[in-house]
């Protein structure tokens, strides 16, 4: 998740992304109940986005309005997606781990603006200033000046790095920004608050989730790591990507190690336990308070800034940026309180408008973020009665465009190329501070490279200009090339490399511009 990718970030950003002109709908839902045009536009959205499977739930004055599946949750089976059907939620789990930390807040064991140092000992940033002055607050809300996506190496797309080994790597990260000076959407934040959990509770984080979450909420199929799933579980929704104009089942791990950051599994009745919670003030339907309203307050409350445009635009938006846990706007007069979640193959959206008592999540087994948009859009339409905007047009329209621009994508040529020197010059181990090691090495007559703690992370060189190189992917389907180029001492010799993602469209997880890898003797 470099610049932000034009699927994956920006279903991590979702929020960030501000709706296009009204079009007229060629869809007439005036004389259908809400739950009927939800699950029209989720069935019209499976086609029109390649979508394989959707599961919605929408819940509105304490009542569940519709939870259901749509489509097959896995190419291999075709098994019908339904209500019950397991789906990595990504990022939505920074919402679980927010509220988490409001329950320590309202027990009294810690603080909002406590220095994170004063639960988290271990925690360290290369600026010293900054490891003393972070408080809990700047870690839930994206402000530590720590740059968009910085360290996500050591998890994404997987890794073998312990928490202990991933904490360490952070005191190696570069800073982009003074403390709280601007909004950098950074997991590796979140992975250190799920740490602080655990010090101050005295159970893993997982634990902690599942006892003080899942379970007083009834999900009972909710689980946090793919590991922590029993073998007779099996209703599970396998993730999908359309490349080279195919949908192509792209089994991932949903984000095994994000942890706190983005390491949930649910399903649409699930999340409709969790929505009516939220909606009815942090209390469940059988009376018991999970999150205090001053606490839940807080989490909804603007804390990190995020630009807006001088005039408030189609969505009638004059404010928006980040709570903790939940990015939060003005939308048409209320407040939209949102998060999405993305992996590889699979994404989810979930809104909430409080003033509405009415709350949507949407999950799918494709990373078509614009299919989700159509459906949330259009439930709110109805929800708020905005003027009719034709969202499955022109979702569908901006879909096939980036899909276009990914078919036409090519490196620019070089004119007058430079040679390489000779592939046992750049063959060798290399050493980065944060991420650990990387080796290149000659396999016939062709330069390979391999990130230790990255099992996907393997591929090939492909010489492009002079000391820069391409690198190729073994997996195609992380689409996530990207240049490296070497350095050489004064005498010639290559002594470093750094490298950089080609194409914008790269999920910013992918943050190769952060490495300096340092040649080892």
């Amino acid at each position: 998740m470099h610049a932000i990718s034009k699927i994956l970030s920006v279903s991590l950003l979702s929020a960030l992304i501000s709706a296009c002109s009204s079009t007229t709908s060629s869809i007439v839902h005036s004389d259908i109940t809400l739950d009927q045009k939800i699950r029209d536009t989720a069935q019209a959205s499976l086609q029109a986005f390649n979508i394989p499977g959707l599961a919605v739930v929408a819940v509105q004055d304490g009542k569940v309005v519709l939870a259901e599946g749509f489509g097959i949750r896995d190419l291999a089976n075709q098994q019908p997606v339904t209500a019950d059907t397991l789906f990595g939620i990504a990022s939505h789990t920074k919402a679980f781990t927010a509220a988490a930390i409001a329950q320590l807040v309202e027990q009294k064991k810690l603080d909002w603006d406590d220095k994170v140092i004063q639960h988290l000992p271990q925690f360290r940033l290369v600026d010293t200033h900054l490891t003393q002055t972070v408080t809990i607050r700047d870690l839930l809300s994206h402000r530590t000046g720590l740059g968009l996506g910085a360290g996500d190496l050591m998890i994404w797309p997987n890794t073998d790095k312990t928490s202990e080994q991933i904490l360490a790597g952070v005191a190696q990260l570069p800073i982009a920004a003074d403390l709280r000076q601007r909004f950098a959407y950074n997991n590796l934040m979140f992975v250190s608050a799920g740490l602080l959990i655990e010090r101050v509770s005295g159970m893993p984080y997982a634990q902690y989730i599942a006892e003080n979450f899942f379970q007083p909420l009834q999900m009972d199929n909710s689980v946090i790591g793919f590991d922590n799933l029993t073998p007779n579980i099996t209703n599970i929704a396998i993730g999908n990507i359309e490349y080279a104009g195919e949908v192509q089942r792209f089994a991932l791990d949903y984000l095994q190690d994000f942890a706190a950051a983005g390491a949930t599994l649910s399903s649409v009745n699930d999340m409709g336990n969790w929505l009516l919670t939220l909606l009815n003030e942090g209390k469940t339907a059988d009376g018991k308070q999970i999150i205090a309203p001053a606490q839940l307050a807080q989490m909804w409350q603007l804390t990190t800034p995020l630009p807006v445009a001088a005039k408030p635009g189609p969505q009638a938006t004059h404010f928006r940026g980040y709570g903790m846990g939940w990015f939060v706007k003005d939308y048409h007069g209320v407040k939209h309180v949102s998060h999405s979640g993305g992996i590889l193959g699979m994404l989810s959206l979930t809104t909430l408008i409080p003033e509405k008592n009415f709350a949507i999540t949407v999950l799918s087994n494709q990373q078509a973020f614009q299919g989700l948009t159509t459906i949330t859009e259009e439930a709110l339409e109805d929800v708020l009665n905005l003027p009719d905007t034709d969202w499955l047009a022109l979702q569908t329209k901006q879909y096939q465009a980036f899909m276009q621009e990914k078919t036409n994508f090519k490196l620019k040529p070089v004119a007058n190329k430079t040679p390489a020197l000779t592939q046992a010059h750049y063959a060798g181990e290399y050493q980065d501070s944060w991420y650990g090691n990387v080796t290149i090495s000659q396999q016939a007559e062709q330069l390979h490279i391999s990130f230790a703690h990255t099992e996907m992370l393997k591929g090939v060189l492909e010489h492009y200009d002079g000391d820069t190189f391409i690198v190729r992917w073994n997996e195609p389907l992380l689409e996530a090339d990207a240049y490296i180029r070497f350095s050489r001492d004064n005498q010639g010799n290559i002594n470093s490399a750094t490298m950089e993602a080609i194409a914008d469209f790269t999920d910013f997880s992918f943050d190769f511009h952060n490495l300096k890898l340092n040649k080892q003797p």
